[in-house]
């Protein structure tokens, strides 16, 4: 089906309600959405619920702002010409904030699709409600908040923070996560489980639009309700600085939008804004390279079995590296500056520089392709360095072949230093800089 014919037919994407059912343990919350003349989705959030005394005005205003993001995943199907929203109230200056979000959010889906559309034209977002939040509360908050997927960056980040008073966060928990969080000595961890309707996959499955949406804005605003809701101060990310290069080169469509340092400006300038609480948001590896991170992840050992990144071996039980996709290779490639290739094959089992199937693939790491990715792979001179790095470290030795390939038609790059990089365009609070930098300096004296 095509873009247009869509949005004439279905012109309407309404944001209907929320309902918020208290649990012995958590909180159900139920969203209700609609395609005007198609069908109803009501998709659903438990959250874990704590101790603390929340107050009910906030707590809700926060759940609508989640149903703002939520709504994304069903509005793409037919991407209407107007989103109504009947449950809560946002004024001009927040409406361009989320039409920015959607936009740039659904940037790569817009560009497999072959949608040329402005920012303005993609969709009018009106409320019919008048129900307005205007508190400014004094609520106390303290300790962190820190969000867990079970890949090597979030893994730096919970050893960077060891021994503070940390909170451990993750949305659908899966075995990698859950044993990186074991491993690093956490008991209990704030449980978000999140389910589609499964109305969506058959629409999918009818040839209405689909693609990738923002997920890390979803992440930013329910760790923010989790935080209220656990009385954090600190919400902390494990985004690096590679997530600011675009995918598409030449233009701003990139497969991480949601989790560059714009987007986390614009969200805290939103929530300190219109929360007003204590909470802050920040990447706490905004300011490493990836070659840094996999420089520290190399000296952990004791996660190297734990950890995994590839979103096609999360489909399958256990969670395995599928060893064929661009993820793979791309955190292959990475630490391979570090590890020897015994080491390597005890991780992903399989020698990737060997895999003459994952050439198109690293020619698309190495940048010499239209695009990037469209994972979440860090920037083209990150890769092109290591990889000159690992071919020097072979000497006399045969080349594996995409090293080979690489010396064959490219020059080696070697002329930028990442041990030494740092990005200090990011929102890491002096204490925390501090942390990074002396865990820098600790794994630095152990590798020489």
């Amino acid at each position: 089906m095509k873009f247009d014919d869509l949005r004439n037919k279905y012109p309407k994407f309404i944001y209907k309600k929320y309902e918020i059912l208290d649990q012995n343990d958590s909180y159900l919350i139920t969203f209700y959405f609609e395609i005007e003349g198609l069908c109803e989705f009501k998709p659903t959030l438990k959250i874990k619920k704590s101790k603390n005394n929340l107050d009910n005005d906030l707590f809700n205003y926060l759940v609508f702002h989640v149903g703002l993001i939520e709504l994304i995943s069903y509005y793409k199907c037919t991407c209407s010409k107007e989103i109504v929203i009947e449950c809560g109230y946002l004024n001009e200056e927040q409406i361009s904030w989320f039409k920015k979000l959607y936009y740039y959010g659904l940037g790569e889906f817009m560009y497999v699709n072959n949608i040329n559309i402005s920012m303005d034209e993609l969709v009018n977002i009106t409320c019919t409600s008048n129900l307005k939040y205007d508190k400014e509360l004094k609520i106390n908050t303290s300790g962190n908040l820190v969000a867990i997927g079970g890949g090597k960056d979030s893994i730096v980040s919970l050893k960077i923070l060891k021994g503070l008073d940390n909170l451990c966060f993750m949305i659908n928990p899966k075995e990698p996560g859950i044993k990186a969080i074991e491993q690093s000595g956490y008991n209990e961890y704030c449980s978000v489980e999140r389910t589609l309707d499964k109305k969506i996959i058959e629409l999918n499955n009818q040839g209405f639009l689909n693609g990738h949406t923002p997920f890390s804005s979803l992440v930013a605003f329910i760790s923010y309700l989790c935080a209220y809701i656990n009385g954090k101060k600190y919400i902390i990310l494990s985004n690096e600085s590679s997530a600011n290069e675009s995918t598409v080169i030449g233009t701003k469509i990139n497969h991480q939008y949601s989790k560059t340092y714009e987007f986390e400006n614009d969200f805290n300038l939103y929530t300190e804004k219109y929360f007003k609480i204590d909470i802050k948001y920040f990447s706490l590896l905004r300011c490493l390279s990836e070659f840094q991170i996999a420089e520290l992840f190399s000296q952990y050992k004791e996660y190297h079995q734990i950890f995994k990144s590839c979103n096609v071996g999360s489909k399958s039980i256990p969670w395995k590296w599928c060893c064929n996709c661009p993820k793979c290779l791309f955190v292959y490639i990475m630490l391979s500056a570090f590890l020897t290739k015994e080491e390597l094959y005890d991780i992903f089992k399989e020698d990737m520089y060997n895999n003459k199937e994952l050439l198109d693939t690293f020619i698309e790491l190495i940048g010499y392709s239209k695009t990037k990715p469209f994972e979440c792979v860090g920037t083209y001179s990150e890769v092109r360095y290591v990889v000159s790095l690992v071919i020097q470290k072979y000497k006399d030795e045969e080349l594996p072949y995409l090293l080979k390939y690489y010396k064959e038609h490219y020059k080696l790059e070697l002329d930028k230093d990442y041990k030494r990089e740092f990005n200090n365009e990011n929102n890491i609070p002096d204490e925390f800089l501090k942390l990074v930098k002396n865990e820098l300096e600790r794994v630095n004296e152990l590798i020489k």
